[in-house]
């Protein structure tokens, strides 16, 4: 029985994405059509803790949010913030959590100059005191990108007025809030420039849509690296592929697309075939004790792995 080698999907698509030709490519494709918009040289990294602590009529609550990747691009003496956020599944708040982050940032940005003008205490006017903000200060704006890895299409709201209870009559007197979201599994007419993006997104579509045969004409005889293959991997949730990607990985040596491919599918098939035996023991009464035993002994598992399949499929 292979090693099961502990891969969080969370560290790694944080990681996948700090590179900044990547991060500039995903944000050119999806928002700006394709065009250069981000240059990856003009990326900065920025602090993901977005935590504050907000204030109002003499009540104060702490916030905390961490985002996963964020970068900020200069003009001059301006900036915009850029957000990136990696969901792995189906969350029916996320306007709202990208409503909240986004919102921390800006009030982040408003605090540090705030306490400026305080220290500096060069206030033209009473209103500028009132607000610690003088007339002339602005906050810089903040893009966000959410990206959606789960098989399931998204059923959840794109904007906060899909959250709202409301008549139609008032939909347009109540401020919206749109979430840039994008959807893995739905991706076949994005056109990205970075070759390690396209491999990323096209594995996963194939291995969602069970599409051996079009994936296997577009790569064969095509390696991948062994981090776009423990990606890949980790998002898909496939101990095959990290398995073999790990092999790999000792022997200092590229994965086969097509052969990591392969063995996802051999492992769902023995996957489906293993849910079809626990299916007929619960039919027929059979306890898990002795299913246990069956499993071990029909597929050669660990008494543990055995035991997570029970949990599984029971």
């Amino acid at each position: 029985m292979p090693v099961k080698n502990q891969v969080k999907p969370d560290t790694i698509l944080k990681t996948f994405w700090k590179n900044n030709q990547r991060f500039a490519d995903l944000f050119n494709t999806v928002l700006f059509e394709g065009n250069p918009v981000l240059k990856p040289n003009d990326l900065q990294e920025v602090d993901t803790d977005v935590s504050s602590i907000i204030k109002f009529n003499g009540h104060a609550e702490t916030v905390q949010r961490i985002l996963d990747v964020v970068r900020k691009t200069a003009y001059g003496v301006d900036f915009i913030i850029w957000g990136l956020e990696n969901q792995e599944k189906i969350h029916y708040a996320m306007p709202l959590r990208h409503m909240i982050g986004d919102s921390l940032i800006y009030l982040k940005e408003y605090n540090e100059i705030a306490a400026k003008n305080r220290k500096e205490k060069e206030y033209s006017t009473s209103d500028e005191f009132l607000s610690a903000l003088k007339k002339d200060d602005r906050l810089h704006p903040v893009i966000s990108l959410c990206i959606y890895y789960g098989e399931k299409e998204w059923d959840g709201p794109f904007n906060l007025l899909d959250m709202l209870v409301i008549p139609e009559y008032l939909k347009p007197l109540v401020s919206d809030y749109r979430m840039n979201l994008i959807q893995v599994r739905q991706s076949e007419n994005l056109c990205f420039q970075n070759q390690d993006i396209s491999i990323v997104f096209d594995m996963i579509r194939s291995i969602y849509n069970k599409d051996y045969e079009t994936f296997h004409e577009m790569y064969k005889d095509k390696t991948m690296s062994t981090e776009l293959g423990l990606t890949v991997g980790s998002v898909v949730k496939s101990q095959a592929i990290i398995n073999e990607v790990m092999k790999m990985e000792e022997k200092r040596s590229e994965v086969d697309m097509c052969d990591a491919l392969q063995r996802w599918f051999d492992e769902a098939v023995q996957k489906g075939k293993i849910e079809g035996v626990i299916s007929t023991c619960r039919r027929f009464h059979i306890s898990r004790e002795e299913t246990v035993r069956n499993l071990i002994e029909e597929f050669s598992l660990s008494k543990s792995r055995a035991e997570e399949y029970i949990k599984m499929y029971w």
